[in-house]
């Protein structure tokens, strides 16, 4: 009997550890609001911009890519000495769990470059995000972001005008 009872604290101790590890593990990724700027004619690069949250602990949105571009990187502007500054972020961008996180225009974004082909507003873009969670494990995120007019603006039915 004894034996028994041994075997059961012993299955409700690895029970509970494995509920326990897999509650700190178990990480989601939302990703809202996902576009991309729209090209001219002989434009090689482009922009996607998108909201980001975490749920289940921090992480570091580490890689995108994109079948549309050759090269795809995370990319940072900001102010250096009076000058607007663009340049590839190493390491990844850090994301606190349950704050959103927003690449945009003028900041973080999406650097999508050597372009296979001009994107056009009303197109689709698709997009793998890649995080690395706080255990270490990656995951990635499929997106399907909305191609958007040189000014961020959505695409409008054809015959509409705003």
């Amino acid at each position: 009997m004894t034996r028994f009872l041994n075997l059961i604290r012993l299955t409700t101790i690895l029970l509970s550890a494995a509920l326990i590890n897999g509650a700190a593990t178990a990480q989601t990724v939302t990703v809202a609001d996902a576009w991309v700027r729209a090209t001219v004619a002989a434009q090689r690069a482009t922009g996607a911009f998108l909201k980001l949250t975490v749920q289940g602990g921090d992480a570091t949105l580490i890689a995108a890519s994109s079948p549309v571009a050759g090269v795809t990187q995370i990319h940072e502007m900001a102010m250096s000495e009076g000058v607007m500054r663009m340049r590839e972020v190493t390491g990844g961008v850090p994301l606190k769990a349950g704050q959103i996180f927003e690449l945009k225009p003028g900041g973080y974004h999406i650097m999508m470059m050597d372009l296979k082909q001009p994107v056009k507003a009303g197109d689709r873009v698709p997009l793998t995000l890649t995080f690395k969670q706080a255990n270490g494990q990656q995951i990635t995120t499929q997106v399907d972001a909305e191609v958007r007019g040189l000014n961020g603006q959505a695409a409008m039915p054809h015959g509409k005008m705003h």
